[in-house]
């Protein structure tokens, strides 16, 4: 049997004063922070996905989208039994001030997709809180390495 495998957008969006968005998912299996974003409708782009994904789970319109830094695919049996999983890809989008996230779909769209919390972190922060799991997983040290060395040439393959 094959994998049914769908495509996802997401974007990293850093703020000029080192901070990261997050949403905070509330799934069966337990709390997970991550980039916004989501799957792909029937004829879109990568790029077409993350800027509606945008406006939809925080509000951010008008905003330039950055280069596709990071790849990841991950297998796990979606609640409504569709998907054995995603390949996402992750866009780097940089803004210059920490706005106030406002969902243009509304908080009751976004908590019937297990989204129930938006925030700000600063990556320092990122790394000092071993209690949560991250997604993708070790995203504290991919955000450091992207301080660090910069915008990748190609995108990166990474992990759960």
């Amino acid at each position: 049997m094959s994998l049914r495998i769908r495509q996802a957008a997401r974007a990293l969006v850093l703020s000029a004063d080192r901070h990261v968005l997050l949403v905070r998912f509330e799934f069966p299996a337990g709390t997970r922070w991550a980039l916004p974003g989501g799957g792909l409708e029937s004829g879109e782009s990568h790029l077409e996905a993350v800027r509606r994904e945008l406006v939809e789970e925080v509000g951010l319109d008008d905003v330039e989208i950055g280069p596709h830094i990071w790849t990841r695919e991950h297998h796990v049996l979606f609640i409504d039994k569709k998907w054995d999983g995603q390949r996402e890809h992750v866009h780097l989008v940089r803004v210059d001030d920490r706005f106030e996230p406002r969902p243009a779909v509304g908080w009751d769209v976004l908590r019937s997709e297990y989204l129930h919390e938006i925030r700000w972190w600063s990556i320092d922060e990122l790394a000092t809180r071993s209690d949560i799991v991250w997604v993708p997983g070790d995203l504290p040290r991919l955000i450091a390495e992207l301080e660090r060395d910069g915008t990748p040439s190609e995108p990166i393959e990474v992990g759960g």
